[in-house]
This record gives structure tokens, sequence and C-alpha cells, in this order.
């Protein structure tokens, strides 16, 4: 088995005009290759996606129409996107979602493009297993290990942040396919990563907010966490409520 230190990686993120994979589209690209002593090739453009960019969208990249209007059209850079990329492992900050995009993209234009998900590794994931981090967002992962601020949230600034943060978060590894063989399986939670109860310990979110958030379409981690979570209380009802022989009293 390699060494991980010596393995060459891609880093790859997506700038859209929004999250609908299904119907928002690439604005920006950023693609590194790299190992874990040096940065051997980038590349970066803005996309003309030929529609508007949502305000929403707008305010947290900054890439305004304007910015992108003129710029190479995503069917011209899914070859050499592919060509860079292919053969090597994947690593993003919720990169199913930039593999996502980079599919849909060549589907609805008819081209051929091919990236499977089993070759990558999700920065997201991985802090979820250091939990070490107040918040596995790539801004405080950078806060918490004292990265480095590359200015703009731009897809090449966060690129090279979630490098540095990669090579943090696989200090405990000593080959890539650890780390694969890991993130197999789900990953517990400790907290509500998102909606009304964010960052709430899940043992004190409300059962019925966790009954509706069993019948969402969340990650694989989220959905065992809250899952397994329903399941402690079925076995170990709270001491409140009807269960309560002195809630009369």
């Amino acid at each position: 088995m390699g060494n991980i230190k010596k393995d060459t990686f891609i880093c790859l993120d997506c700038e859209t005009t929004g999250l609908d994979v299904e119907n928002d589209e690439i604005i920006e690209l950023a693609i590194a290759k790299f190992t874990y002593d040096e940065i051997l090739d980038k590349f970066e453009t803005l996309i003309d996606p030929k529609r508007p960019i949502s305000q929403e969208s707008i305010e947290i990249h900054k890439i305004t129409d304007e910015m992108v209007s003129g710029k190479p059209k995503i069917e011209e850079i899914l070859h050499k996107t592919l060509e860079m990329i292919n053969g090597y492992t994947i690593v993003g900050h919720n990169i199913g979602f930039d593999i996502s995009m980079l599919i849909q993209a060549s589907k609805k234009r008819g081209i051929p493009f091919s990236i499977d998900l089993k070759n990558s590794i999700d920065t997201l994931r991985l802090a979820r297993l250091y939990a070490d981090s107040p918040s596995n967002s790539l801004e405080v992962l950078r806060k918490h290990f004292n990265i480095e601020d590359e200015g703009a949230h731009r897809a090449m600034s966060d690129v090279i942040v979630n490098i540095k943060v990669f090579k943090y978060l696989i200090g405990d590894f000593k080959t890539t396919e650890e780390i694969r063989k890991r993130l197999i399986d789900p990953i517990e939670l400790k907290t509500m990563p998102l909606g009304k109860y964010k960052g709430r310990i899940l043992r004190d979110v409300p059962s019925d907010y966790l009954n509706w958030a069993s019948h969402q379409n969340f990650d694989m981690d989220l959905s065992y966490t809250i899952l397994k979570e329903r399941r402690k209380r079925r076995s170990h009802p709270p001491f409140s409520g009807s269960s309560n022989p002195f809630a009369d009293l």
C-alpha cells in the first residue's frame, strides 16, 4: 500500500447560479492537481451560464452577470476538465454537489462525462470524523487550523484553502485507501448541521422535528444520525408527558 503523502489528488470547486443541481448552472470552475508537498497544476475559469445569476448567489461569491458575459460556455471546458481529473482521487468540500453539477451540465449538452463518486474524498465528512472544530464549514475549519485567508469566496481561493484543510484532516490516515474504507460507513453527528435547530445537540432536538427530518432526503451521515436518535428514544422514552406518572401532580 502506498503512502498518502506521495499520492496525487485533484481538488475542485464550482461556483453556481444556485443550489438546484437539475436547473442551476456552473459559473466558475477551479481545479488544482496536488500532492501533500506541492500544487502541480491549476486551472480556473469563469463560465457564461447563458442565464441570470440569482442575487442570493451573487451575495455569496460576488460573481455578477457582467463578469461572466462572453466567457467560455461549459461545453467548451468539459473535455479539458475531464482530461485533468481523469484517474485521480477527487477532493472537495461537499464534493458530491460539485461532481453532480458537472455530470448534469454534461448530460444536458449530450457530452460524455463520467466521474466515479467512489473515487472522491469529501472533506466535509472527514471534518465530521475529526469532530474537534466548532463547525464543519470550510471557513470555520480554515480559522480552526489557523490557515491564512485566501480572500474572496471564489472557486480557486476555496480550492487552496480546501487543500490545506485536507492536509490537516488526513493526519491519522496512512493511505488513501484507508480513508475511502472509513468513509463507506455513515458517521454519527453530534449536532444538527442545518435547519431551525442548527448547532443543537441531537438529543436536545424535539422529537416531532426529528420525525419530520427522518423523511427528508438528507445525506447519509445526517439520515443515519437522525434514525439512530429516534431508535434510541423509542427504546428509552423521555421521563415526561403521558409517560410521566407525576405529570398531573
